[in-house]
């Protein structure tokens, strides 16, 4: 079968290193679809330069239905919560959600993002050197002074951690010197994150979650249906850059990516293929971008929607109903 479970690599500083290109790759094909109209973006040019070649119209519609449908879960649930909430981006990369939350006035008590500490570094060298993206940190602070260093930045309603997922404790401790607070409602979000670690050390990080907080929602998008010929190949594609998926195990299936959460302590789990969130995405808006591209390829667009997914996790022993959130 080909999506079975991979020893993870023995170098592991090669592998890591692998995992980290995979934000470059994630945040210049952002950067593309944003430049051609697919979505406004505003702040990703400060993080990332035009890409000098075209992507393909299939990876700029599989973007804006990623970002599109983990945005509608997004602020659902802040909604949910009126934003007395606290947000955990794992594996943030160079996301500029944080600054688009404070131009909507949807900023949550507190936005947290987590990744490895040469991303974490590069992203707050950007910080610190263009104002556009500094301001905004200094204008919704408030209170004890900014911390704000090579390595870390700390403000009273964004923080940036230098961490490795792997190593739940360190990663629990750093949280907490950025004042996590566990009797907040929680929004975890992981996007092409848990495949990357073997299933051991996602199933801690999903029970750390589901056991650390009183109300939590987790939000995952990643790789579905990868037992198939065309999961095969993408499998093979990120091998030959020594990008291992250790986890696939966990995504063979919407099944399987459902049921390791409920096993690891959340209550409710839903898992749909980027194919279906894409048709449900409002029909002017997808009608406006399918303009933006001629598509000559529809039949690769949904080999590809179909296997990428969405999944929504949520544990609510408060009754915020968050049970009730959707696409």
């Amino acid at each position: 079968m080909a999506a079975t479970s991979r020893e993870p690599p023995r170098d592991t500083d090669v592998y890591d290193e692998a995992v980290r290109g995979t934000c470059d790759d994630a945040s210049l094909c952002k950067r593309y679809a944003v430049s051609v109209g697919y979505w406004k973006d505003p702040y990703i040019e400060y993080f990332v330069r035009q890409p000098k070649e075209r992507k393909a119209p299939e990876i700029s519609r599989g973007y804006y239905a990623r970002v599109q449908g983990v945005s509608q879960l997004l602020t659902a649930f802040l909604k949910k919560t009126e934003c007395n909430c606290q947000i955990i981006n794992l594996g943030a990369g160079l996301d500029t959600l944080f600054w688009k939350l404070k131009d909507e006035n949807l900023l949550p008590q507190k936005y947290f993002e987590v990744d490895f500490p040469s991303i974490a570094t590069r992203k707050i060298h950007n910080i610190k050197s263009k104002p556009p993206l500094s301001k905004p940190i200094m204008e919704s602070h408030s209170g004890e002074s900014l911390l704000i260093d090579a390595h870390s930045l700390d403000s009273s309603r964004y923080a940036i951690i230098a961490a490795d997922l792997r190593e739940l404790p360190k990663l629990e401790e750093s949280l907490k010197k950025c004042r996590l607070d566990p009797h907040l409602p929680t929004l975890l979000v992981a996007e092409c994150v848990l495949i990357y670690m073997t299933p051991e050390h996602s199933s801690c990080l999903l029970r750390w979650a589901s056991s650390t907080f009183s109300a939590a929602m987790f939000i995952n998008y990643e790789q579905v249906n990868m037992a198939d010929r065309f999961g095969q190949i993408m499998i093979e594609n990120l091998q030959s850059r020594q990008c291992n998926l250790v986890g696939v195990e966990d995504c063979r299936t919407l099944e399987t990516q459902s049921a390791r959460f409920l096993a690891n302590g959340w209550e409710t789990a839903n898992t749909m293929d980027m194919m279906k969130v894409y048709s449900r995405l409002p029909p002017a808006d997808v009608k406006r971008i399918e303009a933006l591209e001629f598509l000559d390829e529809k039949e690769l667009l949904e080999q590809l929607m179909q296997h990428y997914c969405l999944c929504w996790a949520t544990k609510d022993p408060c009754c915020l109903g968050l049970a009730e959130i959707g696409l």
